[in-house]
């Protein structure tokens, strides 16, 4: 299991388009990938579940990858998330 913890910096907070491109890279790894805040952990392949967080500006998520391809997972949401939220 790899995780790793992000402060989210866009002054929208996890919006609907940076969600939708989150989710479509974490289903493209056959791993499970979570992304946690405050206790509560969802399916990073579920964009309601994503939206449900209610991320905002300034808050830290935790995203943990477990299974199959679980480094390049990491890294790729780890860059994903740097490069867009």
């Amino acid at each position: 299991m790899k995780e790793f913890k992000y402060v989210i910096t866009d002054k929208e907070g996890i919006h609907a388009r940076p969600a939708g491109a989150l989710v479509k890279a974490a289903a493209s790894f056959p791993c499970s990938v979570t992304i946690a805040k405050d206790g509560k952990a969802v399916d990073a392949k579920r964009i309601f579940g994503v939206m449900g967080l209610g991320v905002k500006c300034g808050e830290e998520i935790t995203v943990c990858t477990d299974g199959e391809n679980e480094e390049a997972a990491s890294a790729a949401i780890e860059e994903f998330l740097k490069a867009n939220l």
